[in-house]
């Protein structure tokens, strides 16, 4: 059986953030506090996927263990990360599209979507072997809070995967059904932990640890504001093809390499107010892709980069006794939305980069948080960003 940690230690090492040495570097900043503002379209007042209404997010962090547990036995750098679309969302489903750049990874529930053009429980995010795990405690979580789950109809939860066993042991599976219950119980609107939190905590990116980023951008159709927001789990990318900004960053920094690399995969989740169609809800999570490309992916033959969006604009009953009757933009209208899926894309990203730090996991393998100075530092080599930051100790999340 896996080694746990004690009652003690559990709540203080599944704490977002992970179990930080006495060097912690608690003055991690988002890529806009360098100066690093990717598109021209205005952000929303919090830069995150939750600035679209209804939205909330919700992280588990499981963080414990020596780096040189034997396999089985640890040590955990992993955890979950919790999506609600809406208050209800079995009961007031949402239009929904779904797209991969490469597919060799999973998001369960997405045949569903494509089917419907629809999605009706909350998105999850983990390790790739606990997808089974985090699907059945987010039904029980489901059964739990409403009598009619089970039997109006089956829930069949959305749960995505990346692979974190550079530095968790996922032979431990330590994924619990309270980790879920607690991304799920903890989800709210507001700001957005970012970085190695949730299921970003054992997650790298472009070959310096990454996790979870998120951004928004406001748009306008027929003289109304709307809202995108993106949340993005990384976990891909080869350092040489690192761009920010169109800042060729990775061939700058080209030192703090982990000794190995996986080809790696990426989640994003996009979230709307403006009235889609499923169809142009997966036209949106098309443009994500691109948002991806922008940093330097190029959808590698081992990769998984599966793109969600959904729209809250409308609730969707599971039944109706007459026509159903919704509105939607046109899709002439649509332009300024794509632009920003592309660039709130890109810039969660960066986010990612900007809020992790260094870990060190699984025998010993040591991911470097993107140094904040020198990223700083290439984009005014190259006439971009110009924000303060503070050069400070190596430091590490072990």
């Amino acid at each position: 059986m896996p080694r746990m940690p004690s009652a003690a230690a559990t709540s203080r090492l599944t704490a977002p953030g992970c179990w930080s040495s006495d060097l912690a570097d608690d003055r991690r900043v988002r890529a806009r506090d360098l100066g690093i503002a990717i598109g021209t379209q205005p952000v929303g007042p919090l830069n995150a996927i939750t600035d679209v209404p209804g939205v909330r997010v919700g992280h588990a962090t499981v963080c414990w263990g020596e780096p040189q547990l034997p396999a089985g036995q640890g040590p955990a750098r992993t955890g979950v990360t919790a999506i609600i679309p809406c208050g209800d969302p079995f009961h007031e489903r949402v239009a929904a599209g779904v797209f991969a750049a490469n597919g060799v990874g999973e998001v369960v529930g997405s045949t569903a979507i494509r089917e419907w053009g629809l999605i009706e429980t909350p998105i999850m995010l983990t390790n790739s072997q606990s997808v089974g795990a985090v699907y059945d405690a987010t039904v029980r979580w489901m059964m739990a809070r409403d009598p009619q789950v089970g039997l109006d109809d089956a829930a069949m939860p959305v749960v995505g995967e990346c692979d974190d066993s550079m530095l968790n042991d996922i032979r431990g599976m330590h994924i619990l059904p309270e980790h879920v219950f607690a991304a799920l119980d903890a989800a709210a609107d507001g700001p957005v932990a970012e970085g190695g939190v949730g299921a970003g905590a054992g997650m790298t990116c472009y070959d310096f640890k990454g996790g979870i980023g998120t951004s928004s951008r406001i748009v306008h159709a027929y003289g109304r504001s709307y809202v995108a927001g993106v949340l993005v789990l990384t976990n891909f990318g080869d350092r040489p093809r690192l761009t920010v900004d169109g800042v060729p960053v990775g061939r700058e920094i080209p030192d703090l390499l982990p000794n190995d690399h996986h080809e790696g995969s990426c989640i994003v989740v996009l979230a709307t107010d403006a009235p889609l169609s499923g169809r142009q809800c997966e036209r949106m999570a098309k443009r994500c892709s691109l948002g991806l490309a922008a940093t330097g992916s190029y959808a590698s033959d081992g990769s998984g980069e599966i793109m969600l969006a959904f729209s809250t604009a409308e609730r969707i009953p599971r039944e109706s006794s007459a026509p159903l009757v919704s509105s939607r933009l046109g899709d002439d209208a649509l332009t300024d939305l794509f632009v920003a899926a592309v660039d709130a894309t890109a810039e969660a990203v960066i986010n990612s980069l900007c809020a992790a730090q260094t870990t060190i996991g699984r025998q010993g393998t040591t991911v470097h948080a993107i140094p904040l100075d020198r990223l700083a530092a290439a984009m005014a080599k190259y006439g971009r960003g110009g924000g303060p930051v503070e050069t400070s100790s190596p430091k590490a999340v072990r």
